[in-house]
């Protein structure tokens, strides 16, 4: 499998059909193929290779949409960079996977300087905006024109098809190695279990494309050739006015942007009638606004996905049947026509049905590994299972529900948040003797970041300098949204703070999202 195959087949098939839009921006397939193949020709001539990274830093477009074509063309790895990381974990990414050329855009453009400046390792900066063109970088469109299209090297199989920084436990993200097989693999699965993309259907990425969940669903509607409608960045006006202007007939977005939606006083205002299919993850929708979505949304089957970037990232899906059985509302789902999922114990023994362990899977959309970091590959991958890190149980039809986040995982806002990297931030202000971070209830969010804090005796700290404080250290949705004050943490006998007991009184109650 290679990723660039669909490319062919839709430029043997419909090579005037549209590919993208973009603002006033409409290319068919033949414009977009040659303008990826020159691109490619225009990353060799800058001496990327084989194996190479090139990364890119941007809101959503449609040259996002040409670079995730163009380096895999040349044989080269993408790495899309977190949109919402601080300059540090922007900084750390490139430096550690060792990417040669980034590719930025206007929103981005004031990052050049300090990113130069701290990883010198870059050997080009290429602008993708539309606006004025910063000093020492690049033009893509002056490079798209200046170059003479190559051929497609058919890289594929197990071969590098990107690194995608993932939120690490030990206060770094860690990059997830995905081959050619591992997308294509999971995009195939996908679809085979549900049409969630149709052919020659219109797919809306509102969802950030630096994201595995969007370039996953970039990667079906590219099999079934789809046209790509893009908008720059997430906002309840900008999506209801494409979804009407386009006759936009799937989405991936997320509970959040779901609940912001159907929360918007001009939802009413819109024909929405085209939309027919919603994709969503990160976590179960509740009741109350998928109800609210369906009526917002009259045409639409939602369809929920659970998996990680490590599975490329899909492993089960709640199909828009189930979402019709309540029962079958809090699930994640069975498992895809890619992979299989097992419930084990600590042993890796397959539990019984009904008892709570961790969600492994296996199929071929399982990472390569960890970037650099063969311990935590072996780790996590052990007899070509993946463990997820996740409690759940499978009840007697296969159905998955995740029950816990083994790894203490916070998902807020559809992005996941690993207390230990806002612990470590915490933790180097002058005033905090010790910290635990947990995810609380929110009803816009779904989960918030939440710091539990014990301060130095003498010492002072307000909830707003502890928030400014972690701006210069992390991105800005792992910021604690609140924090509390105590004498002490909850400890066990072996020394460690009971997370638990401090969710305890927050979650007592409350629909947590998971069974």
């Amino acid at each position: 499998m290679y990723l660039t195959q669909s490319l062919h087949r839709a430029m043997q098939q419909r090579p005037d059909a549209i590919a993208t839009i973009y603002k006033d921006r409409v290319r068919t397939i033949s414009e977009s193929a040659d303008r990826i193949a020159r691109f490619a020709g225009a990353l060799s001539t800058l001496g990327v290779q084989k194996g190479d990274r090139v990364g890119i830093l941007s809101l959503n477009s449609d040259r996002y949409h040409e670079y995730m074509y163009a380096v895999p063309w040349l044989g080269a790895a993408v790495n899309p960079v977190n949109i919402r990381w601080s300059p540090a974990e922007i900084v750390y990414s490139l430096q550690e996977s060792d990417t040669k050329v980034l590719l930025v855009d206007d929103a981005f453009a004031p990052a050049i300087a300090p990113i130069r400046a701290a990883f010198p390792g870059l050997s080009a900066v290429i602008f993708i905006g539309d606006g004025e063109q910063p000093a020492d970088t690049l033009s893509y469109e002056a490079l798209v024109a200046g170059n003479e299209p190559i051929a497609d090297t058919y890289t594929g199989g197990d071969d590098l098809v990107g690194v995608f920084y993932t939120g690490g436990t030990t206060g770094h993200p860690k990059g997830v190695m995905l081959s050619h097989n591992n997308m294509v693999c999971s995009g195939l699965g996908s679809q085979a279990t549900v049409a969630l993309v149709s052919p020659g259907s219109r797919l809306l990425h509102a969802a950030p494309m630096f994201h595995l969940a969007d370039i996953a669903a970039w990667t079906m509607g590219n099999l079934v050739g789809a046209t790509h409608v893009i908008v720059p960045m997430f906002t309840p006006a900008g999506v209801l006015k494409a979804i009407e202007e386009h006759q936009i007939n799937a989405a991936l977005l997320v509970p959040t942007m779901i609940q912001m939606l159907v929360d918007d006083p001009a939802v009413s205002d819109h024909d929405l009638s085209s939309l027919e299919r919603v994709l969503y993850g990160a976590s179960p929708i509740s009741e109350a606004v998928l109800e609210r979505a369906q009526k917002a949304f009259p045409s639409a089957r939602f369809t929920q996905a659970y998996g990680m970037t490590e599975l490329s990232p899909v492993a089960t899906l709640l199909t828009p049947e189930d979402h019709d059985n309540p029962a079958l509302r809090r699930a994640a789902g069975r498992a895809c026509a890619h992979v299989e999922v097992r419930i084990v114990d600590a042993d890796d023994n397959e539990l019984p049905i009904g008892e709570v362990g961790e969600v492994v899977v296996k199929g071929d959309n399982v990472m390569l590994g960890y970037w650099n970091r063969p311990e935590d590959t072996a780790a996590a991958i052990r007899d070509g299972w993946m463990h997820t890190g996740d409690g759940g149980r499978m009840d007697e039809n296969g159905y998955v529900f995740i029950v816990d986040r083994l790894k203490d995982m916070i998902i807020t806002g559809g992005e996941n948040v690993y207390s230990a990297e806002v612990e470590n931030a915490l933790a180097k202000h002058p005033a905090v003797a010790s910290c635990a971070v947990i995810g609380v209830p929110d009803p816009q969010w779904g989960e918030r970041v939440h710091a539990v804090v014990v301060l130095l005796p003498g010492h002072t700290a307000t909830e707003e300098e502890i928030r400014e404080h972690c701006k210069a250290l992390i991105a800005n949705y792992k910021i604690p949204r609140s924090a509390e004050f105590v004498d002490a943490l909850p400890m066990s006998g072996a020394g460690k703070i009971l997370k638990r007991d401090l969710r305890k009184k927050y979650w007592e109650g409350a629909d947590s999202g998971v069974s």
